[in-house]
């Protein structure tokens, strides 16, 4: 009892830390799924979501407002196909590995992947743990079947989000990756939307300035 009474104010700084970062994570996630929840939302009432976005750009901007619109819609989609789409695949492989190596809580596993994609960390702090444990428990063949897999589903994202990123938006992926990352520090998982369409209609409406062309309308697409 003594030896615990030392140690106290050490175990009520871990405890505190400890408490702090589950809080912290917890957050993460409840942000996360309702970011989900409200992107279906807007996802099933795509339509009408944009015809009143453009109505309001056309109100509040003029007539270069309904251009604004559909390059704030090009860029929402841009950055759900090169940050989500990309962060779903990676997850959805590294759980394919992860079931056919046997690993337990494959799907929790599969699910931090997809986390962590998601916000840019990448899911090599998942796999590299798992691969050091495969390594440890599975047998040669498939332990190293599944520590090629483990670095193919790592580095897809080096390929697909050059591709997917910035796709449909005449804006450079560099702008836009930017924007989201940016967004996401400052504002969680929906600022990955909001960095990104206000650093593109920014870097737009910079350009616009810059040359001054009045009348001309805006390239949205490729």
């Amino acid at each position: 009892m003594a030896a615990v009474q030392k140690i106290a104010p050490q175990l009520k700084t871990v405890g505190g830390w400890l408490l702090s970062t589950a809080a912290g994570a917890g957050f993460g996630i409840l942000q996360f799924i309702v970011a989900i929840i409200i992107a279906g939302v807007f996802l099933a009432n795509a339509k009408a979501s944009g015809a009143f976005a453009r109505t309001l750009a056309v109100r509040l901007a003029g007539e270069r407002g309904a251009d604004f619109a559909e390059l704030a819609e090009a860029t929402v989609r841009s950055v759900t196909r090169g940050i989500l789409g990309v962060a779903l695949i990676q997850s959805i492989l590294a759980g394919i590995g992860f079931m056919a190596i046997g690993l337990p809580g494959a799907g929790l596993w599969a699910l931090l992947c997809l986390l962590l994609s998601t916000v840019q960390i990448g899911v090599f702090p998942i796999t590299i743990p798992i691969v050091i444990y495969v390594l440890a428990t599975a047998d040669t063949v498939p332990a190293i079947l599944f520590v090629i897999w483990s670095l193919f589903v790592g580095s897809i994202d080096n390929f697909l989000k050059p591709i997917l990123l910035g796709r449909g938006v005449q804006v450079p992926m560099a702008v836009i990756f930017v924007g989201a990352i940016g967004g996401f520090i400052t504002s969680g998982i929906i600022g990955l939307f909001v960095g990104a369409v206000v650093l593109v209609l920014g870097y737009k409406l910079f350009l616009a300035w810059l040359h001054d062309f009045p009348g001309r309308p805006m390239d949205t697409a490729r």
